[in-house]
């Protein structure tokens, strides 16, 4: 459809969309005034109602996705809405006129109450849904339109390659080509010049024996634990060698001097030898 076929057919939408908003005009005003609003409350009442359904239905031409689900369903329940309150006031006579200040939407109280309820709510919802359609329609980013113009698409592509062209990393650095040459083929078939004779090589020195430490006079600890018969024997001594030793080595000690651990340091031997030839000697002196 070209642009003169669009804009008589939003015209034709906004002419019927004005009949009908006028059609409903009447009996939406006097259900505002049955429930109780003024004069001026009942005249604004019908763009509540009517209003929000024509804000809802440009939202969902405007929107996609989730966000036109959304639309549509409010542009459903106002029409509803709409609908049933057209529908009370074609049913109850006495609320005809623009003169009524009061009165009942229905006989029977719980359906009375039901549409003064719905009736009620509408200005309360057209403030929540319209502030929120509003708010999806002005954060919406339309997809963009691909082009079908040939010409604009030739145009673009040429721009796009002399852009690249005239990059100075897009162009490689001609490649040079290095010429190596090959050895020539080895006819084995020819004669080849007579070999010269080998030179006699110089005699082999045989290796030197390597220098070897000499080896210390000092013994070195052993690291193991030396066997019982690489041991060298030792020497048990008599308690009468002990004893005579003993006192030989402490003939000119006076008796305070006599002490186990210095018999032990002197004649080396055990605790228990040192204590005994100690008692021993002391008994030998007090005698």
């Amino acid at each position: 459809m070209n642009r003169t076929g669009r804009i008589l057919l939003v015209g034709a939408l906004v002419v019927v969309v004005g009949m009908a908003f006028r059609v409903s005009w009447n009996a939406l005003r006097d259900i505002a005034n049955a429930i109780g609003a003024d004069h001026t409350a009942a005249t604004l009442y019908p763009f509540v109602v009517d209003g929000l359904m024509a804000l809802a239905l440009v939202a969902t031409l405007a929107l996609v996705g989730r966000d036109r689900t959304f639309a549509l369903r409010v542009l459903g329940t106002y029409t509803a809405a709409s609908l049933v309150l057209n529908y009370v006031h074609g049913l109850v006579p006495a609320l005809h006129g623009a003169t009524v200040d009061w009165g009942r939407l229905a006989d029977w109280d719980p359906a009375n109450w039901a549409l003064v309820l719905l009736a009620t709510s509408l200005p309360v919802g057209s403030i929540y849904f319209g502030s929120d359609l509003v708010a999806k329609v002005l954060h919406h980013r339309p997809a963009p339109i691909p082009s079908t113009d040939t010409n604009a698409e030739e145009s673009t592509e040429t721009m796009m390659n002399r852009s690249t062209a005239d990059l100075p990393e897009s162009t490689p650095e001609p490649i040079t080509a290095t010429v190596v040459r090959l050895p020539d083929p080895v006819d084995f078939l020819k004669p080849t010049a007579p070999l010269k004779p080998v030179r006699a090589l110089a005699p082999i020195e045989p290796p030197k024996p390597r220098t070897v430490p000499a080896e210390s006079s000092r013994a070195r600890r052993a690291t193991y634990r030396v066997p019982e018969a690489a041991k060298a024997p030792r020497t048990r001594r008599t308690p009468e060698q002990l004893l005579t030793e003993a006192r030989t080595a402490t003939a000119g000690w006076p008796d305070a001097q006599i002490t186990a651990e210095g018999i032990r340091r002197e004649v080396r031997t055990s605790p228990v030898n040192a204590r005994m030839l100690r008692d021993t000697l002391l008994a030998e002196r007090a005698a």
